[in-house]
């Protein structure tokens, strides 16, 4: 993984050919213009493990660049132990699951995790927790009967999944500071909902620029739109680069 390029590209489309030119153009060259690539489910329930190996191919992936597969399972304790199993032959460095599935489910996760990639002999994947989806405000959490608000209710779950045994959560750019404070400097932030300035904020409710979230302390950082519905998407990625100083 480019540890010096914080950016994950989300590639969000069903569309296969154009997933993988996205991604060659991106992440292909011998200086990648992104530190990882987003794979989310919209694209692995349309393509399988089959389309991630075709829109994401070994020689991209020797570069050395992260592999954030964002399924987001949240079901039983056995189901979302199985579904983890079922993708960790496909080495990615991140994979998700909802942290209100509670702690059991987190748990059997964890455990699942490690114990299947030293059965293959592959890297343990890293578990990451959905906390408050950034789609979400205040009035979207009470009507589904959450009276905290979305800051408080990020820093719960993420301190919950935490001692689960998850590496780190997903979170906004606002809940930034809050959960580094609680739950210290090497649980790993994912954080989408960030836009360069200038760019739109589209369905994401709390937004934060790439450098001002690195500042706060995000570890990594979710960029979809701005770079894949660029006229250039490699342009867009290096100035994003640039702007963070990893390039």
């Amino acid at each position: 993984m480019n540890r010096s390029n914080p950016v994950y590209c989300a590639v969000d489309t069903v569309d296969l050919p154009q997933a993988a030119k996205l991604i060659r153009t991106v992440a292909g060259g011998a200086r990648p213009a992104v530190g990882g690539i987003k794979l989310g489910l919209e694209f692995f329930l349309a393509h399988g493990a089959p389309g991630v190996r075709y829109a994401f191919p070994a020689p991209v992936r020797a570069t050395g660049i992260g592999f954030f597969l964002d399924l987001k399972l949240h079901d039983i304790p056995n189901t979302v132990a199985g579904g983890i199993r079922a993708v960790v032959e496909l080495e990615p460095t991140f994979i998700t699951i909802h942290t209100a599935g509670g702690p059991a489910m987190m748990k059997a996760a964890a455990e699942t995790a490690a114990a299947e990639a030293k059965r293959i002999g592959v890297a343990r994947p890293r578990l990451l927790g959905v906390t408050v989806l950034t789609s979400l405000d205040k009035s979207d959490l009470e009507a589904t009967g959450v009276a905290a608000d979305p800051s408080a209710q990020a820093v719960r779950l993420a301190t919950l999944a935490r001692a689960s045994g998850l590496d780190g959560v997903i979170c906004s750019p606002l809940e930034i500071e809050a959960l580094r404070k609680a739950c210290g400097k090497d649980f790993v932030l994912m954080v989408p909902g960030i836009r360069p300035a200038g760019s739109a904020s589209g369905d994401q409710k709390r937004v934060m620029t790439p450098k001002q979230a690195v500042a706060l302390g995000a570890n990594h950082l979710v960029i979809g739109r701005p770079i894949t519905e660029a006229a250039d998407p490699d342009s867009a990625a290096q100035a994003i680069a640039r702007e963070l100083g990893a390039l």
